[in-house]
């Protein structure tokens, strides 16, 4: 198994048996999450390496589990909604999480340990052990995941290594009741399997509330789930996926599979099949509660997700920028109004002070030289800092695209912000909201992005103060009327600029002015609101 530690007579645990632990969690103050959390890892660190029989070790820990596990779901929320890449402090927060999961791998790691070495009031339990090295590994992997960071390959390795044993036993099978894990029994096959396609579902966007729905289709699907040492598939079957036992990595097509004797094969046939009924009877009208798809979501989410869970699982696809870096074509990408505008309009955004100056300026240039001088010119826009970063396209299309930053350094990004995808070759600009960010293991930053519909021009908009509303002037992005669609005009505006009914003037960059009324919110991101307007007659 893995390496530990060795025992150390001389440490002094906080507690040494079942009866003193209780105690000692009577008296841990939950208020200061930051230090419970480095105290419960620290405890936990000492009464692992104290020499204890393999029975009262595993009855100690089992009765950490619920005080671990209500403090590590509280400090996970520090992480809930963070742009990516995290900040130094988060990231220490994401490594504290995964160490204290670590520290309790290492306690049921401890008491396998002392069954193989002979202790026999263990016997009954090396399933449950099992299952419990599984599931905390398979929390650190789940802790990264869920952060919106690639896990590493040492802790892919660690998850592996423990189903590899579990595989030698042959204890794959067997099942255990824990509340903390499933409502039901469940194998570590299925925990397994389970985990390796929760992580190969990550790029989908799900929502937050998304992800324990999911968990809990997978610990109903267990029955569907067989891992094998060889594969053997038609052209209509759906592929399956392969996994190297002894490898650093989740799940990969089969196509990349090798002849290692630790490649194993999850057939997806038996899910695919599934997943389709249980689209089309959600189509037919049957309701996701009477499918055992939960009341949580409603048919036509149950449908959507399901639908885009087969073409991540069972359909053959090109691996993703995000697993895959290659060569790409590319884009510029910039965020915010602001920014935004000024590499649309290709001069920075001018608030009504400046522009005062600034219309000083230009008739004293038209006294000097005849005429203005050509601002795109005089400007350098990265100077004053505009940037736009490069990015690698994996997928542009008329509603969405999906990036890869070329570097493992920028700005950071967070769901439902605003950005821009400029094409050099064509000149274009698309404006788009974030629905996917993650971190692959290089660092770098990968996105999804939806697209607002029309393209975008730089406007600026004034407005006059309403209780709490800003007033002045600031950046805008306008969007057109596309009546093909049944798509009326719109404005992307700051937040707190929108109120219904409001009155603003629209300032084109051909210096005509549009008198218009708010209308209704069509949508709100982290940085911006999207808002109907009617003009004013």
């Amino acid at each position: 198994m893995l390496p530990l530690e060795p025992i150390d007579e001389r440490v002094k645990p906080a507690f040494r048996d079942a009866a003193t632990c209780l105690n000692w969690l009577s008296q841990l103050q939950l208020t200061n999450l930051h230090l419970a959390q480095g105290t419960l890892r620290a405890k936990l660190d000492e009464f692992n390496r104290f020499p204890l029989r393999g029975k009262e070790r595993l009855k100690t820990l089992e009765t950490l589990r619920e005080a671990v596990h209500t403090v590590q779901d509280d400090y996970a929320k520090k992480l809930f909604g963070k742009k990516l890449p995290l900040s130094n402090d988060e990231f220490i927060t994401l490594l504290s999480l995964s160490n204290l999961w670590q520290s309790m791998l290492n306690g049921y790691l401890r008491c396998l340990q002392s069954l193989a070495a002979g202790d026999s009031s263990l016997s009954s339990d090396e399933v449950m052990l099992c299952q419990r090295c599984l599931f905390y590994s398979g929390q650190q992997l789940g802790e990264f995941l869920r952060a919106g960071y690639e896990p590493d390959g040492k802790t892919w390795q660690r998850f592996h290594t423990i189903y590899a044993h579990i595989e030698e036993r042959d204890l794959q099978q067997a099942a255990v009741a824990d509340n903390f894990i499933s409502a039901g029994r469940i194998s570590c096959r299925t925990l397994y399997a389970k985990l390796l396609l929760l992580h190969r579902a990550r790029l989908l966007g799900m929502r937050r509330n998304q992800w324990p729905t999911l968990n809990r289709w997978l610990d109903s699907w267990g029955d569907n789930f067989t891992i094998e040492t060889s594969c053997s598939m038609t052209h209509e079957d759906a592929p399956p996926l392969a996994v190297d036992l002894a490898g650093t990595q989740g799940l990969i097509p089969v196509y990349q599979a090798t002849s290692a004797a630790g490649m194993r094969f999850l057939a997806m046939v038996p899910l695919s099949k599934l997943i389709r009924v249980k689209t089309i009877l959600l189509q037919q009208g049957q309701l996701p509660q009477h499918l055992d798809l939960g009341d949580d979501m409603t048919s036509k989410e149950c449908t959507d997700l399901l639908n885009r869970l087969h073409v991540c699982w069972c359909e053959k696809r090109a691996e993703s920028l995000a697993d895959n870096p290659r060569a790409a074509p590319v884009v510029e990408l910039c965020y915010t109004i602001e920014n935004i505008y000024a590499h649309i309009a290709r001069k920075p955004f001018r608030p009504p002070a400046a522009t005062s100056i600034f219309e000083k300026e230009a008739q004293k240039q038209i006294e000097t030289f005849g005429r203005v001088l050509d601002q795109t010119d005089r400007h350098n826009l990265v100077q004053l800092g505009f940037l736009a970063e490069q990015w690698l396209v994996e997928e542009d299309g008329l509603l969405h695209a999906r990036l890869l930053r070329k570097t493992n350094s920028g700005e950071r990004l967070g769901l439902n912000q605003l950005v821009c995808v400029h094409k050099a070759d064509t000149g274009t600009y698309k404006l788009g909201v974030v629905t996917l960010v993650s971190i692959n293991r290089s660092g770098q930053l990968y996105i999804g992005v939806r697209y607002l519909p029309g393209n975008p021009q730089a406007v600026i908009v004034r407005g006059s103060s309403s209780g709490n509303l800003l007033s002045g002037a600031a950046a805008a992005l306008a969007l057109p009327e596309i009546s093909s669609l049944r798509i009326p005009a719109s404005i992307v505006i700051p937040r707190d600029w929108f109120q219904a009914g409001r009155h603003v003037d629209i300032s084109l960059q051909q210096k005509s002015k549009l008198d218009v009324t708010l209308g209704i919110s069509v949508e709100k991101g982290n940085d911006f609101e999207r808002v109907s307007f009617t003009a004013e007659k």
